[in-house]
């Protein structure tokens, strides 16, 4: 059967649509088909045959310990130039894993069971063995895609900005397994910090003699160069990322011809995401065995993921392939990444005094449901501005006429008369990662903007990764997620995200150019209510006739938000609609 493999946010490694048998990818492109060397196929057929009896049934995934951490400075703590990068381990070896060849590199590779982190998925052992056929003569080049303008995304950033001899590192393996000469990372125009820092740590590798001519002392020669795009999220899908690279305007190629046949300069391309070419030297140091242990089947390696929305502490993070969507938020979005309670201090300081006192004394102040006492803070037009401990529930009259009179000594019953000093009742907020708890959760954007929601009740068990994601009608994308709680308007949220689509468009294809801007009228309507509920269907339909309708998969990524919302939260849209209607019948 057909399988949807492409990024749903322009994944910028979008590869072609893909044949999906159980275990087997196969290109549904004859031209590409053809070429895949027999040692790749074989390759292939191995690891196909073996992953499910060299793997072990797992069925716990994460926490990721720290030694099997691939991006070891991915929160910018340590030095992230040449020097600290070498005392990290990157460039270890380099060499050696030059001079094993590139059939050696792409079978690691394979059997790593690395598939694309950009979003596509698509095993990327295969997508390198590509360029792997008879040269004609012309140049090979290694494009990466370092856009990264899918909303809620910044994990490829975080790379550049903190790990970026990785990524160098990365270029020349990667170079290396498809014969390139060249690398052209391609990074947004707004990342000035990122290109900045990936510029030096370019430099310092060609100081040291890491790439450039004989590189690494390999007797392989190789470059990588710098180039800045615009800001337009488009140049993210690969083909209009080639065309701007060439200095024309951003818009996506019709295929075929795919870019590993004419790809930049009408060059034999790879185009591969940051993350996807940063793993490659620790994957062929480790072993592909070490990375296809972690993850499940066809699931396999670690993942960068990032969490942003109402969580307590929004983060980028790597952890596990395939671990659980609640404890990924659980356990790293709270405070410093671990489970956490927000108490305010005046909380935390009366409970001493309540176990030693006994809960029973305390809750015999105040009243049902507010017992205690309590530091009350009065300011402003009163003879005594002050802060007083008293009983709960004291009317606030009396508070004031007792305490912010001017003190003079002759007051006949003191506020410690009044109050046994006690405290507060023990009240806690935010427990965990969700803002609030998880049961105030709403519902999570899994994968970034561009991939359909799911509620809270599918979120308790999902797991992480590209299947999983799938079954629950949805996909891993980039691995952003953006969290949302019950204070959200879902249906704004996702309005706002078709605006930005409607915005991006390249308006080359008549389905996303016409059918996105209907959408975001209609989305609009649906957040006032201004509609009738059969729009709720027409809607739906417009999103289907613009799903595989387009070049590229911009219109997808429209497209599916839109299901999503309907998919999971009509009864929202219904009683939106149905509330203006008795507004405005009321109004009438």
């Amino acid at each position: 059967m057909l399988a949807c493999l492409g990024c749903p946010g322009l994944s910028r490694t979008l590869s072609s649509g893909v044949l999906h048998l159980p275990n087997t990818f196969v290109s549904r492109t004859p031209s590409i088909s053809a070429s895949i060397s027999r040692g790749s196929q074989v390759a292939l057929a191995r690891y196909n045959s073996t992953a499910q009896q060299e793997k072990v049934k797992k069925t716990k995934f994460g926490p990721l310990a720290d030694q099997d951490r691939i991006f070891t400075n991915l929160y910018g703590r340590h030095d992230w130039r040449l020097k600290g990068a070498l005392s990290r381990g990157d460039w270890y070896k380099t060499k050696e894993i030059l001079e094993k060849g590139v059939d050696w590199i792409i079978n690691e590779i394979k059997v790593s069971g690395l598939r694309g982190r950009g979003g596509a998925g698509f095993p990327t052992g295969m997508k390198w063995s590509f360029m792997n056929k008879p040269s004609d003569g012309r140049p090979k080049y290694l494009v990466v895609n370092a856009d990264e303008g899918e909303p809620g995304t910044c994990k490829d950033r975080e790379i550049m900005r903190h790990d970026p001899h990785k990524l160098v590192e990365g270029c020349l393996v990667a170079g290396r397994a498809m014969g390139a000469r060249a690398a052209y990372i391609y990074i947004r125009g707004e990342f000035y910090n990122e290109s900045s820092n990936l510029q030096v740590a370019i430099n310092e590798a060609y100081g040291a003699g890491l790439i450039g001519k004989n590189a690494c002392g390999s007797g392989y020669d190789f470059d990588v160069y710098v180039m800045r795009g615009a800001g337009a999220y488009i140049c993210g899908e690969e083909t209009a990322l080639i065309e701007s690279i060439e200095g024309k305007q951003g818009k996506p190629r019709l295929k075929p011809p795919f870019p590993a046949d004419v790809g930049v300069f009408g060059c034999p391309t790879t185009v591969a995401n940051v993350e996807t070419v940063s793993v490659a030297p620790t994957i062929c140091r480790r072993g592909g065995s070490w990375f296809a242990s972690f993850g499940r089947e066809r699931n396999s390696g670690t993942k960068l993921f990032n969490i942003s929305g109402h969580v307590n502490n929004p983060c980028t993070v790597e952890e596990e392939m395939s671990i659980p969507m609640k404890e990924l938020i659980e356990r790293h979005a709270g405070v410093f990444g671990c489970p956490t309670t927000v108490a305010n201090v005046e909380t935390v300081s009366v409970a001493p005094t309540i176990c030693r006192r006994g809960g029973s004394w305390f809750a015999s102040f105040g009243r049902e449901r507010n017992s205690g006492t309590k530091l009350f803070n009065i300011s402003g037009h009163v003879n005594n501005p002050c802060t007083v401990e008293e009983e709960m529930s004291i009317p606030m009259k009396e508070l004031i006429e007792r305490h912010a009179v001017k003190f003079s000594g002759t007051s006949s019953k003191t506020a410690a008369e009044h109050c046994n000093v006690g405290s507060v009742r023990f009240v806690t907020s935010a427990a965990g990662g969700v803002r609030g708890g998880w049961d105030n959760l709403l519902c999570v954007i899994p994968g970034g903007s561009s991939t359909p929601l799911i509620p809270k009740h599918v979120c308790e068990d999902v797991p992480m990764d590209f299947d999983g994601l799938i079954q629950a009608q949805t996909g891993l994308g980039t691995a952003a997620l953006i969290v949302m709680d019950k204070s959200t308007d879902v249906i704004r949220a996702i309005a706002r995200l078709i605006e930005f689509y409607k915005h991006e468009s390249c308006g080359q294809c008549t389905p996303c150019r016409e059918g996105v801007d209907w959408m975001n009228k209609m989305m609009w309507r649906f957040v006032k209510g201004d509609a009738r509920a059969a729009e709720i269907d027409m809607i739906w339909e417009l999103s289907k006739q613009i799903e595989g309708h387009t070049i590229c998969a911009l219109g997808d990524g429209a497209a599916w938000p839109v299901q999503g919302l309907i998919r999971h939260f009509r009864p929202i849209m219904e009683s939106r609609i149905s509330e203006f209607q008795q507004k405005q019948q009321a109004q009438a």
